[in-house]
């Protein structure tokens, strides 16, 4: 045992330095997630007052699982599949869920990242393709399903997704998504070429470039007018919303799939470690900084829709300004945003009956607020539309994109490492297959799958892929994966594995979660999460320009299930 454990030791790549391998780690906790869904969270339950349900996860569930697969991977020096066979091989099966998982994820999550490009390539253009409607075919008029809806949401529905009106119709393949999908697959492939060697030198851009732009977004919302308005909206506390349990269902269930446990890439990237190594401390820095992140991006993100509120709310109040002026006659200028509210309530006493008549818009700040979403539809519709309003705009949108970019490629190191490694210990790929075509083979095996994504009704399959794919199997995997270590590897041995690796053991805080409290909140969560998707159906309506886009929600269709709402819970 001793020498088999040696000798496989030998044969791993190592990391060139601990900034590398922490960085690895960081890059493939925090992902695009952590900018277009946490922030959302925050908002909807009762801004700060979520931090409470959130943390109490972090430090029962997500620390204890992110320190378990960190340790167990460096000290048996294996990936999924070889450390959960070594304990028992009955566990094998739990690392062959992680590297289907992996596998399945990494096809949709790559597409996402093409979606980026697309947006990425198309935001060099003055002005920016979705700030106004396209001419129609004869070129004497706005293109008429665009005005129905807006120019934002036309891009994405149409000239993005070209979507079909349901999942059964497929349509045909989009050609520009074809080409951005093959440069997403083509991209991971060359920064997975060389295995740790390569994508090992690509982090120290991929996982530290997005806190250069979120700084940049930081001090560019914070001088925007209405910054305040969003900020304060965010962050206000609403106590009565912690007696809904909603709310610490999805704390929990954010902060796992966050973290990004269950999948095999972080014991595949732990076990690249010498054995001596601090993994107690490794895992509180990993954890630690995810969570600040999403903390971080919620500043410049809600920052920006404050922004992009005040400016709606102006610009209502402006149309009313017009109205008004023109009906009573009165002089330009003299009805001002900052004078509006007075002469509103001037011409309500000494006119209501014109006053009553007028077509006037309600213009409530709140309400514009009211006005966010999460996943793709703050990224592609709400961001993109604030972004109009700034000055400089291609600039802020190139920054965006690399960004989310930045974000995806870091993330897909893990889910790309966690196939190839277990693929090699399955003994299904001879061993003089060079780690180039192994590479290859995946990431081109993965780009043809994944053509369905690229049809019309690609986003549907995306929708189905995150709500479905990566969330009861990796709750599954995780439950397995702590019974594995502490009650059939033994929390004796592992405590004994720990001292070895740290030169201490774990303290009653890291026993009582393992052995207890983690399992358990596991284990509510998972029962909570089928028991809400056994309750509904969700449907998955296409962009019909005969029903206008409702922007609130990023969604097409009135009265129909959102599939970015917190009940359809995904990795995204």
């Amino acid at each position: 045992m001793g020498e088999s454990k040696d000798s496989v030791a030998e044969e791993r790549p190592k990391w060139d330095n601990k900034v590398q391998y922490l960085l690895t780690c960081i890059g493939f906790a925090v992902g695009i997630g952590n900018v277009w869904r946490f922030p959302y969270l925050c908002q909807i339950y009762g801004g700060g007052a979520f931090l409470i349900p959130y943390l109490i996860a972090l430090v029962f569930e997500g620390l204890p699982l992110l320190y378990l697969e960190l340790a167990i991977g460096q000290r048996l020096r294996k990936s999924s599949i070889g450390v959960w066979t070594s304990i028992s091989p009955m566990l094998g099966g739990v690392g062959i869920a992680s590297m289907v998982v992996s596998f399945l994820v990494a096809m949709f999550y790559n597409t996402i990242i093409a979606w980026v490009l697309w947006y990425f390539f198309n935001s060099f253009q003055n002005p920016l393709p979705w700030s106004q409607c396209p001419l129609n075919e004869s070129k004497t008029a706005y293109n008429t399903e665009c005005e129905k809806s807006t120019p934002v949401n036309y891009f994405w529905y149409r000239e993005t997704l070209n979507i079909t009106p349901d999942i059964e119709s497929s349509g045909s393949l989009q050609w520009w998504m074809v080409l951005c999908l093959a440069t997403a697959w083509s991209v991971i492939y060359i920064c997975f070429i060389k295995g740790i060697e390569s994508f090992g030198k690509a982090v120290y851009v991929t996982a530290t470039f997005p806190y250069l732009v979120l700084t940049i977004f930081l001090i560019r919302g914070l001088t925007l007018p209405g910054a305040t308005d969003g900020l304060v909206y965010l962050f206000t506390p609403d106590w009565e919303i912690l007696k809904n349990p909603q709310v610490w269902l999805d704390a929990a269930t954010q902060i796992f799939f966050s973290l990004s446990v269950a999948f095999g890439g972080l014991i595949s990237f732990s076990s690249y470690n010498a054995e001596r190594n601090d993994c107690e401390r490794d895992a509180l820095v990993v954890g630690i900084t995810n969570s600040a992140t999403s903390l971080y991006a919620s500043i410049p993100i809600f920052s920006i829709l404050g922004f992009k509120a005040t400016t709606a709310f102006n610009n209502c109040r402006q149309e009313n300004i017009l109205t008004l002026t023109n009906h009573f006659d009165i002089s330009d200028q003299n009805i001002t945003l900052e004078n509006y509210d007075k002469w509103f309530n001037y011409l309500n006493l000494t006119h209501p009956g014109d006053m009553s008549t007028l077509p006037l818009k309600v213009c409530d700040l709140q309400n514009f607020l009211d006005q966010s979403a999460s996943g793709t539809g703050l990224a592609f519709i709400i961001f993109t539309e604030a972004v109009l309003e700034m000055p400089g705009s291609q600039v802020w949108a190139v920054l965006f994109f690399v960004m989310l970019f930045s974000l995806g490629l870091s993330s897909m190191f893990g889910n790309i490492e966690g196939v190839i490694t277990p693929l090699r210990e399955l003994k299904l790929v001879p061993k003089w297959v060079p780690h180039e075509v192994l590479s290859g083979v995946v990431c081109l095996l993965s780009f043809l799958i994944g053509l369905i994504f690229t049809l019309g009704s690609g986003n549907y399959w995306v929708e189905v892929f995150n709500g479905y794919v990566g969330s009861v199997p990796l709750l599954i995997a995780a439950i397995f994966e702590i019974i594995g270590v502490i009650y059939v590897h033994g929390m004796k041995k592992f405590s004994e594995d720990i001292y070895f690796m740290t030169g201490r053991k774990p303290n009653i805080y890291w026993k009582a979660c393992w052995m207890v409290i983690s399992p358990a909140m596991l284990l509510v969560v998972l029962i909570a999460y089928v028991a809400i998707q056994a309750t509904k159906y969700p449907t998955y309506p296409a962009w019909n320009p005969d029903y206008p886009t409702d922007p609130i929600l990023a969604h097409p269709c009135p009265n129909t299930p959102n599939p970015q709402s917190p009940r359809h819970r995904g990795l995204l």
